[in-house]
């Protein structure tokens, strides 16, 4: 008569018992966690590639066709001054500004939320020690607020019924700053790949080593 799993164990031991593998719970290895971390990383950062693209390159620069050949104060690298605006806002009608705004509130504001959420995402990966992660992500998070902020001043700068010197120079310098911070988002995302590359082949070397005599 076959004996039951419980009294071969209490014959012979736990080890006569094989263990029960939990039904429909496969084992997340920390490869194959890092494999779903990369492919979630690949498809952001070319969702934020595509945003960039249809933002910066695409649209603002159609958006020119409609403007005189004038180009779009976010595009305007080292910033734009009254006399530009002045002549923008004569050459642009309602319909226009109406499509400027639209795309600011569509592509406008997603590129800065998914790139800033991409780089962040890369910092973490990378970068093991805390203070120097929180101090990379300030950068992208920065860069998010302040292209944001652009977005809202540069309609609004627009779209005045009397134009304002002042406004012209914060979404000037707005504008300015996002490019600034959009490169210095690029830089630290380098410097957290290389930090990471480094920890990875370090790492190995001081586990071979074994504790010191």
């Amino acid at each position: 008569m076959a004996k039951t799993p419980a009294q071969r164990a209490a014959k012979h031991g736990e080890a006569a018992t094989p263990p029960i593998a939990a039904a429909g719970s496969p084992q997340r290895t920390p490869q194959k966690a890092q494999s779903n971390a990369n492919l979630l990383l690949i498809a952001g950062s070319v969702a934020a590639l595509f945003l960039f693209w249809y933002f910066h390159l695409l649209t603002l620069n159609q958006m020119s066709g409609i403007s005189g050949g004038l180009a779009m104060p976010d595009s305007m690298v080292l910033g734009f001054d009254v006399a530009h605006v002045e002549t923008l806002r004569a050459a642009m009608d309602d319909d226009a500004l109406g499509q400027l705004q639209f795309v600011h509130k569509t592509a406008g504001m997603l590129f800065p939320l998914v790139f800033a959420l991409i780089s962040m995402t890369v910092i973490a990966m990378n970068v093991a020690k805390r203070a120097i992660r929180r101090m990379l992500w300030i950068i992208p998070i920065v860069f998010a607020a302040i292209q944001l902020w652009a977005n809202v001043a540069i309609d609004n700068m627009l779209g005045a019924d009397v134009l304002d010197a002042g406004s012209v120079t914060l979404a000037s310098t707005l504008v300015v700053l996002s490019w600034l911070f959009l490169v210095l988002s690029l830089v630290a995302m380098g410097v957290s790949l290389f930090l990471g590359r480094r920890r990875r082949h370090t790492s190995p070397a001081d586990a071979g080593r074994g504790p010191a005599a």
